[in-house]
């Protein structure tokens, strides 16, 4: 009886520290890991919320980036990390993807070694080409492809990224077969399609916009669900005949080390959809292409199982390795 007792005992304060702790969070700086390089969409968007919760929460919450290998090693820190909420990650699609193409190669599970924390955006996809090029919309690029397999080239900023995968989709969905030419990030791939080496890519709409005023792209389709304003006589994929592409947009994310308390989790989550309610914040990240979501954890849990099961058909369908 003693010990069943004590053992009661132990299970009640435990029980109640964890708002305790809560209450308390945060009692030292946060630190928000991101795996791709400084002024990346990522980053920005990470240091735009950081500084919002700086302002509220009265801790600094400093951004560190951890690049290498499609932010493995930033990935796999932060699942070593303890789970108190002082050390959480700001990740993208490469969480998911890089699970999949490697799954006994990387040493975390998204799955089990994360708590979703808050989806604070997406990053809508636009296919690009050349003003020349002798397609005007999506019907017509999917068309030439059917009369000339394997001829019809996309670039991406890299193997497995959202580019990449999102051509794939459009592969799989079509019935054609096109052929992916891979590059070290999207700016060389963005150039070679203005130069009419690769016909077209999927490109996010961050600092697209110049480019097309110029004339040297034009827009054949927006993978968003409805038309986009800065965008509005460009027809959407679905418009397009194509259903489901405004799922391949890229995303950014806070998950936390598994154990992470589910109080400072929440605590986490209401301060971060307080940045992206405020109408400053907002219009940074429009001006950056990004569209805000925000919600619960549970929504971004559901989110994140729906984007591993969507990408993991397109990858084994396309037959998508890692390189």
């Amino acid at each position: 009886m003693r010990k069943l007792l004590c053992a009661l005992s132990i299970f009640v304060l435990a029980v109640a520290a964890e708002p305790t702790a809560a209450q308390q969070y945060p009692a030292k700086p946060i630190r928000i890991v991101v795996g791709f390089a400084a002024g990346g969409p990522t980053d920005v968007i990470a240091r735009i919320i950081a500084q919002d919760m700086t302002a509220a929460l009265g801790q600094s919450v400093v951004v560190e980036n951890r690049t290498g290998a499609n932010a493995i090693i930033a990935t796999e820190l932060v699942a070593r990390s303890a789970p108190d909420g002082y050390t959480m990650l700001f990740s993208s699609l490469s969480l998911i993807v890089n699970a999949i193409l490697l799954e006994n190669k990387i040493k975390y599970h998204p799955f089990k070694d994360f708590v979703p924390v808050n989806l604070a955006a997406v990053l809508p996809l636009l296919i690009v080409a050349r003003p020349s090029t002798p397609v005007n919309s999506v019907r017509e690029l999917v068309a030439l492809a059917r009369k000339h397999p394997g001829e019809v080239t996309y670039g991406s900023a890299g193997n497995g990224g959202s580019a990449h995968l999102a051509g794939a989709m459009l592969e799989t969905a079509a019935g054609v077969k096109m052929t992916h030419i891979s590059y070290r990030g999207n700016a060389p791939a963005l150039i070679d399609v203005m130069a009419g080496q690769v016909m077209f890519m999927f490109y996010p709409m961050i600092g697209i916009a110049d480019q097309v005023a110029a004339k040297k792209l034009k827009v054949l389709a927006a993978g968003t669900l409805k038309r986009h304003p800065d965008y509005p006589s460009v027809p959407t994929l679905a418009e397009s005949g194509f259903a489901g592409f405004e799922d391949t947009a890229p995303w950014v994310g806070m998950l936390a080390p598994a154990g992470t308390p589910v109080a400072v989790v929440n605590r986490v989550n209401e301060e971060i959809n307080k940045s992206l309610a405020r109408p400053d914040s907002r219009e940074r990240l429009r001006v950056l292409g990004a569209v805000t979501v925000g919600g619960s954890p549970a929504d971004f849990a559901a989110f994140l199982q729906k984007d591993s099961d969507r990408w993991s058909r397109v990858i084994k369908a396309a037959g998508v390795k890692a390189e």
